[in-house]
């Protein structure tokens, strides 16, 4: 669902993976860019659609302009998308993956990232699950009633693609809103769906804290509860 912490919880629990010593690369895949803010500790990095604009096309696009290192060498990718109510986002999406793959920018990586926005579920946003670029799907919800649609249908979606291609759920990640019996509620879609909820991350004030200093609570507070709940994710 929108502003439910995809980004935020992803961002997180990579940099927890990468104090492990992994090598990581992030494609956001959501036209805000905003899947790579806390981990480059800055503002939205410039897309690769945007960059392609001014350039006149991808084609014109070196690797280096688009790929921007932070936290312990995680290398960041936006794909960004059009402006808003003018042609399809999507597109974004299946334009950046076919450069980043052409310009090696998957040699030498243990884990590749896609960060998807869930609440539309249209045909380019499916693109890494429907060409195989991913293997697993996690699913960021919680326990509000159109988090539980969301991610419903987010499933409905995988299952479609499941056949043709290797992509399975991997799991549903419930990222705490305090609403009544949540934790409940999250197990019992999980189960519903056959799957299983892998962590529940419970709320912190700190989260914000450490978003508005363009970090990851990894990188602001290491020590804190907050953080072992997303090295435990």
């Amino acid at each position: 669902k929108g502003g439910i912490g995809k980004s935020t919880t992803s961002q997180n629990t990579l940099a927890a993976l990468v104090d492990l010593g992994q090598k990581i690369l992030i494609v956001g895949c959501d036209p805000k860019a905003d899947s790579t803010r806390l981990i480059l500790n800055s503002k939205a990095q410039d897309t690769v659609l945007h960059l392609a604009a001014k350039e006149g096309s991808v084609e014109d696009l070196e690797v280096e302009d688009v790929l921007k290192v932070g936290y312990k060498g995680i290398k960041c990718v936006e794909s960004g998308g059009p402006e808003p109510g003018v042609g399809c986002a999507g597109r974004g999406v299946i334009t950046s993956i076919n450069f980043l793959e052409e310009n090696g920018a998957y040699d030498d990586v243990d884990y590749v990232s896609y960060d998807v926005l869930g609440d539309v579920v249209c045909g380019g946003f499916a693109m890494p699950i429907r060409e195989n670029k991913a293997q697993e799907i996690y699913i960021v919800m919680s326990g509000e009633m159109m988090a539980l649609y969301a991610a419903n249908n987010i499933a409905k979606g995988i299952l479609k693609y499941a056949h043709s291609g290797g992509v399975r759920l991997g799991g549903l990640i419930c990222n705490e809103r305090q609403t009544d019996r949540e934790l409940d509620l999250a197990e019992a879609l999980a189960a519903k769906l056959n799957s299983k909820l892998i962590h529940f991350v419970p709320r912190d004030n700190i989260v914000q804290h450490a978003e508005l200093r363009k970090m990851t609570v990894i990188q602001y507070a290491p020590d804190s509860k907050q953080a072992a709940e997303y090295r435990a994710l």
